[in-house]
């Protein structure tokens, strides 16, 4: 591939063409200068990420040490030790973030963040697009309702289905938007009477129980096309269409309730995202670029015939005093950039490859300045001037600092304000756990996003005491009393820190796609543990969180959860270890349900290039699994291996028997490529077998050291 030097860089063509030809004009920034200012950077930073790597690995291989000179475990000495090291630090004074410019979305606004891989223009259109989300469809496309008594989901339109969709709606219009008498299943019709709401119904004349609810309307005030409605900050409108389906069945033609769905979300270049060369980053980078000047668009076929996505205009509505009231028809954008431990050769730096972040750290940056200089087609994303960066997999508060600083050297480098670029801090790693107020504290002035990952986060507790002893089973993990002091913490720091009402605390994925009725049941936890925000992994999910958040009002939660007594270092710190003899069987159901979530998604990560997939487990439940599940099912391998609970030929008897299944599984797929029978040959096979077998030498647990090359691997061979 042709190479493009500028000084000390060697910038492989295509990537270079990307930035000049599309990311800088419009921008006042020329290829000459961004290139130039590149390498200063690259020469300034990677040699100090290249330190903070180190650092992470002489303090793991003394916490090693300390683990082996300490079989008989004191958590006093622990945690006394740790502190000597500096990986628990000394915690900062109580401050208050000085973060300013933060749109509503993230500073006040409670509700659903989807997560999509930024390699995918229609996934990824489709997430933009999450902002509003069908009510109706998504209760009748989804096990949230029933399919007993007639209620099946296969086949035509089911009018019993429609029945029960129709009326859970009507029960939850009455629950959130209660009528002064009455209920909305009796409503005939819907009409504005100035400030008022009038329903009518069999029983006579009614208004909203409170009347502030009513935003606004469109189409003729006694017969409006839609009623828009509003409580905990969500909005919720009304569609009415006599001539529609739906509407033409129903007494006040009611044909759809719309919710705000998705408030914001984060485009992925990371975990959910399979990108290992300049092909692969150009790719994500141009969909970032699309988004930002608002004309990305994806053609697809559908039916049999050609669809066109493209991101959604805003919507328009009458206010009750008369004045026009527009509201965002997208969600807001956070884009997540890779963590300092991946490296990529799209540029070199005196031949050698560079810190990955640092190229998405200057690309992203100055395709989201066509946005902020008004170059976005009218779909602006934040309407106070603001570029959200998500950065992950950062230890501790020097790590922040670093990526501060950073932030500072690209907006001087791109003529950005200062502070334009906002930061989210994904508390994933144990050592960021443990020094969350401290971390805060090194991006006060830039900080908007902290948020808990239970995957990511039990990778890194696996793999940091790994010499402690043998882990418990997976599930077990999640009832061991350091997950509830993790989560807690991160509500107890953020809200200490002053995050409520100028930034998102977040909370996790719900990874059971299919399951939404068991959804709606379970993560209605989340705002009750005072989260802001939590992460789902579908548009449909998102319109499904989001009734949870017009069920319950954050800040009066947060309120609440500010005077308990906040969550202790010493159980974060505790170590889930088994204490007890495991039966054979609940060895063999751990490691194959370990092995079939490897095998499922390092087959399509390294074999198709495909970064978030949906893997059946051993019980034939499909999972989304990205490289966070990855690394805590090959951690979890790798320390029952260490420990002597598996041996190696135990290992790779059920991943090479489990092989045959995950083929047999996407025997559909013309593009898979099978792992049996040829297991030597197979790369994506020998990559899990790698991911197992070596995952106790990779640095902090990671999968992507093995994932990159792998993938490099079956890339060169096509």
């Amino acid at each position: 591939m042709n190479q493009i030097n500028v000084g000390k860089l060697s910038i492989a063509e295509p990537l270079y063409q990307l930035v000049s030809d599309k990311v800088c004009p419009g921008t006042d920034v020329s290829p000459e200068h961004f290139f130039t200012e590149l390498e200063k950077i690259i020469a300034d930073f990677a040699p100090r990420i290249k330190t903070h790597l180190e650092t992470r690995d002489a303090m793991q291989a003394k916490i090693d040490q300390w683990h082996k000179d300490n079989k008989s475990f004191d958590p006093a000495g622990y945690k006394d030790y740790l502190q000597s090291i500096n990986y628990i630090e000394p915690e900062v004074a109580p401050f208050t973030i000085n973060t300013s410019k933060v749109d509503p979305e993230i500073a006040t606004i409670a509700g659903a963040q989807l997560v999509v891989p930024l390699d995918n223009a229609r996934f990824v259109l489709n997430a933009a697009n999450a902002r509003w989300g069908s009510l109706y469809d998504a209760l009748y496309g989804t096990d949230a309702i029933p399919e007993d008594d007639g209620a099946e989901r296969a086949g035509a339109y089911n009018p019993q289905r429609g029945a029960k969709v129709v009326a859970y709606t009507k029960q939850f219009l009455d629950e959130h938007f209660p009528l002064a008498s009455g209920s909305h299943s009796d409503a005939t019709g819907y009409k504005i009477d100035g400030s008022t709401l009038q329903v009518t119904t069999a029983s006579g004349d009614t208004t909203l129980a409170d009347s502030a609810q009513l935003k606004g309307y469109t189409g003729d005030a006694g017969k409006p096309d839609k009623i828009l409605l509003c409580k905990n900050n969500l909005h919720l409108e009304m569609n009415f269409d006599a001539s529609h389906p739906i509407g033409k069945t129903d007494p006040s033609s009611l044909s759809d309730v719309q919710l705000e769905s998705a408030i914001t979300t984060i485009m992925d270049c990371e975990d959910s995202v399979a990108s290992v060369d300049v092909e692969d980053k150009c790719l994500v980078y141009a969909n970032w670029l699309g988004l930002m000047q608002g004309n990305l668009k994806s053609s697809f076929n559908k039916g049999g015939k050609t669809v066109d996505r493209v991101i959604a205009r805003d919507r328009s509505y009458t206010a009750t005093d008369g004045s026009t009231l527009t509201l965002p028809g997208r969600s807001v954008l956070l884009v997540r950039n890779v963590g300092s431990q991946c490296e990529i050769d799209a540029v070199t730096y005196d031949g050698m490859p560079v810190p990955e972040t640092l190229i998405d750290a200057m690309v992203t940056s100055l395709s989201a300045k066509h946005e902020l200089n008004g170059n976005h087609n009218g779909f602006s994303n934040s309407r106070t001037g603001s570029v959200y960066i998500v950065k992950p997999k950062m230890h501790g508060s020097e790590e922040v600092a670093l990526a501060v600083e950073l932030f500072d050297r690209v907006e001087q480098a791109l003529s950005l304000e200062k502070n334009t670029l906002k930061m989210g801090i994904m508390d994933e790693e144990r050592r960021t756990t443990v020094n969350l107020k401290n971390c805060i504290n090194a991006a006060s002035n830039r900080v908007v996003f902290i948020n808990t990952g239970f995957l990511d986060r039990t990778g890194d507790d696996i793999h940091t005491s790994m010499e402690a002893g043998a882990m418990l089973p997976k599930a077990e993990i999640k009832e061991a009393k350091w997950l509830q002091a993790y989560e807690d913490n991160n509500v107890d720091c953020g809200l200490a820190c002053g995050l409520q009402g100028k930034a998102q605390i977040g909370k996790g994925m719900w990874a059971i796609p299919d399951e939404m009725a068991a959804m709606l049941k379970a993560k209605i936890t989340h705002p009750q543990q005072g989260g802001s925000t939590a992460w789902v992994p579908s548009p449909t999910a998102a319109t499904l969180h989001s009734t949870h958040y017009f069920q319950l009002n954050v800040k009066a939660r947060q309120d609440e959860i500010k005077t308990r007594t906040p969550a202790s270092v010493d159980d974060i710190i505790t170590i889930p270890l088994l204490d007890r003899n495991l039966s054979a069987d609940e060895i063999q159901k751990e490691l194959d349900n370990n092995v079939q979530g490897i095998l499922g998604y390092v087959a399509r990560w390294v074999g198709q290039g495909i970064g978030c997939s949906k893997v059946p487990d051993i019980n034939n439940v499909g999972l989304m699994e990205d490289c966070a599940t990855l690394r805590i099912s090959s951690q979890h391998i790798a320390n029952w291996l260490h420990h002597g609970i598996l041996s190696e030929e135990e290992v790779i008897e059920s991943m090479q028997r489990l092989a045959v299944t995950v083929d047999e599984q996407n025997s559909n797929d013309s593009s898979y490529k099978p792992m049996a029978p040829d297991f030597a040959g197979s790369v994506t096979f020998q990559a899990s077998l790698d991911l197992a077998l070596k995952g106790r030498v990779q640095p902090n647990g990671y999968t992507e050291f093995i994932l990159y090359e792998r993938r490099q691997q079956v890339k060169n061979a096509s």
